[in-house]
């Protein structure tokens, strides 16, 4: 009995004691913190391993994601989309700028709670550019300002600077910014006007000045497959798989039987949809529309008309808008590739078909000319002059009985009765044009 009360006491005792122990005591070991890479080129293929991180991060129960900044920027479409990723989840995320953050890099830093950067890394250079090099349009950049600021407003920063990452009217000399540049900050500028919380020597003094020192780290890296949807989702590389597409299954149609030309093409197609479903971009719906455009091509050669082919070339088209997700961006590309494929056609047939034998091979060298005895009809000029009398009625197309043989032919355009007299007066390859004879009346 005592022993039941002292074991009751004790174990209240416990329970005070601990009602008095901070719960977040300066994040001590039993937090968790995921780090995860943010490197090369900013594309959509980013956006779906991010998208995992964070779900395996909150299914974990983390307590922040650090993502290790190094990349010189990327497209406007995909930095907006892993903005909007971030807004959605609870998870402290934290930048560690680790070499640099430009263009769209510095756009995902600011969607972050924190930013971390070590000695001799940037940050900035946001300026909008075109895939021709050059700055965007007047409209484009004014939403990439716009969206610089709000990225900062809503942690708090200062959106002068943000804007003057993407606006070259903002002067800002003294962080070498003069009207006519873009800013760019280094650790120390970025410190200075609020947009670092701190310059860390390496990962483990980031830790503990953003209050995870001795927290568990669960480093997510990218998978073979995901780096190969990145690779293949990068907007340069689309136009490249639809352009060997385009012209694998061009020479194809030219080509005997079913090739390495046919094979190129389907390969391309078949990375380009591979890359967008395991991205993340494309579901089952634009590959079933791709799979129905084949299946309607094919059709084609066995139904008249060209109703077949035509829908089936617009279910493809369809499919790779629907995968591609950005409409404009997938347009550049498949015009760009069509394009290609013409341009690379031509020079196959007119120049290396003359000089390679793979591709003489593409290339009908054998004329149908008259020279060569090849006549597509009996042209029976011989009948110019004589008379019959018509079998049918003419409307203007009938037959005629001329010397006991029956001729289709056509009047000169006028209706002309049966068992009527007429004369041929012109003969054009199969054509045979009569003249109905009038034959005098008695007075």
């Amino acid at each position: 009995m005592k022993f039941g009360r002292r074991a009751i006491i004790f174990a209240l005792m416990f329970f005070f004691v601990l009602a008095f122990i901070p719960a977040n005591s300066a994040a001590g070991d039993g937090d968790h913190v995921f780090i995860a890479p943010i490197e090369k080129e900013v594309e959509k293929g980013l956006h779906a391993f991010l998208k995992r991180v964070i779900k395996t991060a909150e299914n974990e129960g983390a307590d922040a994601i650090i993502f290790e900044i190094d990349t010189p920027g990327g497209f406007v479409a995909a930095a907006n989309e892993i903005a909007k990723l971030f807004s959605s989840t609870d998870v402290k995320l934290i930048s560690y700028v680790n070499q640099q953050a430009l263009s769209a890099g510095a756009y995902i830093a600011l969607n972050t709670d924190e930013i971390y950067m070590t000695p001799g890394s940037t940050m900035g250079s946001a300026a909008v550019i075109d895939q021709a090099g050059n700055m965007a349009d007047k409209k484009a950049q004014s939403y990439w300002i716009k969206a610089m600021k709000g990225a900062a407003e809503q942690n708090g920063r200062d959106p002068l600077y943000a804007m003057a990452m993407a606006d070259e009217e903002i002067d800002l000399p003294e962080y070498g910014a003069k009207k006519g540049e873009i800013l760019t900050l280094t650790a120390s500028q970025a410190l200075e006007v609020g947009y670092s919380e701190g310059t860390v020597k390496n990962f483990e003094d980031l830790l503990e000045q953003a209050g995870f020192a001795g927290a568990k780290v669960t480093h997510m890296e990218l998978t073979f497959f995901e780096k190969l949807a990145r690779f293949i989702t990068n907007p340069t590389v689309v136009t490249i798989l639809l352009s060997v597409a385009s012209l694998g299954l061009i020479v194809e149609l030219y080509s005997p039987g079913f090739g390495v030309p046919g094979i190129m093409g389907l390969s391309a197609l078949v990375l380009f949809f591979y890359g967008h479903l395991v991205a993340g971009l494309a579901g089952y719906e634009a590959l079933v529309l791709f799979m129905i455009g084949i299946v309607l091509i094919i059709l084609e050669f066995f139904l008249p008309g060209g109703i077949a082919g035509t829908l089936g070339a617009l279910a493809i088209v369809g499919s790779l808008f629907l995968a591609g997700g950005n409409i404009v961006e997938m347009g550049v590309s498949i015009l760009t590739a069509i394009a290609v494929a013409v341009l690379a056609s031509i020079i196959m047939v007119k120049v290396l078909g003359k000089r390679m034998k793979i591709f003489r091979k593409l290339v009908l060298k054998d004329s149908t000319s008259t020279e060569k005895g090849y006549v597509s009809n009996k042209n029976r000029t011989e009948l110019i002059g004589l008379e019959g009398i018509t079998l049918t009625p003419l409307r203007p197309a009938g037959t005629v009985l001329i010397e006991d043989e029956r001729i289709d032919v056509v009047s000169e355009g006028s209706f002309i009765q049966r068992d009527k007299k007429v004369k041929i007066i012109k003969v054009e390859g199969s054509r045979i044009v009569v003249r109905e004879i009038n034959e005098p009346t008695d007075k």
